[in-house]
């Protein structure tokens, strides 16, 4: 079996050589996912199952029940509750990410199209958010989004809502404080593509008569994609595992994932069905990830050839 050597830096290294270096070099990083990321999800998968002792203990026998009983399947039989509150919570993912995008795009052109000197400002007024606690912004858009609040007065003004009412506690409360919070999540990788754009690309189909949507279509967007596609995973994951924002402005009306798991581990004392939600809305995301990424991996070799 022949030898095969590599130059790297000036050295010459076999492959068995360059592989324990690379070894070396990530063992600390690799160390601590596995120690604070991949140990406690294979605990929670473990303990999902498991059953639930009588004073909130977790003991066996090893049981498929906290999963028979999350697809709907309980002593009373099918009901349908916790399939709906896995199916809310994506499609509030899904919801959000769809609106940061709707948002986000013309931003980060406008973001991109700004001098050297405006740029920075531009970018500081994104990321303000995050310079207060989410809790606290959350309870800013409940003042703002009361009855006596002049947004309320001015929906009020136009017939959107009746006299006296509110735009808090509604869709409209969850949906726009959800933007406000993870809009900034896309809009950063979105402006890192966006600022390397070729611009040459796309004059020189407008050249060939292409209108404004293929031009978009197919000579910025294929540009702008790895961008995107970051920034609507930044805005899908902790989107979908709200339950704050949805408690607070929405009225508490609706059970999420994050409620449903904080009730299991907390008051209700079931661990292991709280672990068999939180193992299954993991893998369904997961799921969802990797055909995004399978997809624009397909888009990609397809504009390669």
């Amino acid at each position: 079996m022949p030898l095969t050597l590599r130059v790297e830096r000036g050295e010459v290294l076999t492959a068995r050589q360059r592989t324990l270096r690379i070894l070396g070099a990530s063992a600390p990083g690799v160390a601590w996912l596995a120690l604070f990321f991949a140990v406690p999800i294979l605990l929670i998968v473990g303990v999902s199952f498991l059953s639930r002792g009588s004073y909130g203990t977790v003991e066996a026998p090893v049981t498929f029940e906290s999963y028979r009983r999350l697809a709907g399947f309980g002593w009373l039989g099918f009901d349908a509750l916790y399939p709906l509150i896995l199916v809310r919570s994506l499609a509030l993912g899904m919801g959000t990410a769809l609106l940061c995008v709707l948002a986000g795009l013309p931003l980060a052109f406008f973001i991109a199209s700004l001098s050297s000197r405006w740029k920075t400002t531009a970018l500081t007024l994104v990321v303000i958010p995050f310079w207060t606690n989410l809790l606290i912004r959350t309870y800013a858009w409940q003042i703002l989004l009361a009855s006596d609040g002049w947004l309320a007065r001015a929906a009020g003004a136009v017939g959107l809502i009746g006299p006296g009412e509110g735009l808090y506690p509604g869709i409209f409360a969850v949906y726009a404080c959800m933007v406000c919070d993870y809009l900034p999540f896309l809009v950063l990788p979105l402006y890192a593509s966006v600022e390397k754009l070729d611009w040459t690309i796309a004059e020189a189909a407008m050249d060939l008569g292409a209108n404004r949507w293929n031009v978009f279509r197919h000579a910025i967007l294929p540009q702008i994609r790895p961008g995107l596609v970051a920034g609507i995973i930044l805005v899908f994951l902790p989107a979908t595992g709200q339950f704050v924002i949805p408690d607070l402005l929405g009225g508490a009306k609706t059970a999420l994932l994050g409620n449903a798991i904080q009730q299991q581990f907390g008051p209700n004392l079931d661990w292991p069905f709280g672990s068999s939600i939180a193992v299954v809305s993991l893998a369904v995301v997961m799921i969802g990830l990797w055909f995004m990424a399978r997809q624009a991996g397909k888009k990609g070799e397809m504009e390669l050839l």
